[in-house]
C-alpha cells in the first residue's frame, strides 16, 4: 500500500466510537428544537429579488386599509398570510376569510408588475364573488416632470 514508505496509517485518527449516549441526547435536542421553534418561513420559498410593484402616480393618495391580503408572482404563484395557495384554493379561502371578517371584507392584492392582465381578472373574478372589495396595491410613480 502507499501508506506504508512513510508511515502515514500510523499518524491518522483513531476510527470513531460507535453511537454512545451524547449522540442520542443531541438527536433527541434537536428534534423538540425544530418541532417548536421552526417556522413555516424557513424552507418556504422566498419572494425573488425580480419581484416589483407597478409604479401607478397618485397611488398613496388611493390607499385604503384592507383586512386581507395576498400577494402574486409573475409566474403565478399565489401567497396569503398561511402559506402558498393554487388559484383552486382561492376561492373556499377567500370565503373561510369574509366569514371571519365583520362588516365589509377587503382584499389587498399585491400582484408584481409582470402578472397578467388574465390572472389579475380571474383574482378579481374569484375576490368579489366571495364578496370582497378588491384593492390594487401600487408603488407611488415619480410625477411627469412637466406637471
Amino acid at each position: 500500500m502507499i501508506t506504508r514508505p512513510l508511515d502515514l496509517a500510523a499518524k491518522l485518527r483513531a476510527e470513531p466510537r460507535s453511537f454512545d449516549a451524547w449522540f442520542f441526547v443531541n438527536a433527541g435536542l434537536l428534534v423538540p428544537f425544530f418541532l417548536f421553534f421552526g417556522s413555516r418561513f424557513i424552507l418556504a420559498p422566498g419572494f425573488g429579488v425580480d419581484f416589483k410593484l407597478p409604479e401607478v402616480v397618485g397611488a398613496r393618495a388611493g390607499a385604503a386599509a384592507a383586512t386581507q391580503y395576498l400577494t402574486v408572482l409573475s409566474s403565478g404563484q399565489i401567497y396569503v398570510d398561511s402559506g402558498q395557495i393554487t388559484m383552486l384554493q382561492l376561492g373556499p379561502w377567500l370565503l373561510a376569510e369574509a366569514r371571519k371578517t365583520p362588516g365589509q371584507p377587503s382584499l389587498l392584492v399585491r400582484a408584481s408588475a409582470n402578472v397578467t392582465h388574465a390572472q389579475m381578472t380571474q383574482i378579481f373574478s374569484v375576490a368579489y364573488a366571495a364578496g370582497f372589495q378588491v384593492i390594487w396595491a401600487a408603488d407611488e410613480a415619480a410625477s411627469p416632470a412637466g406637471r
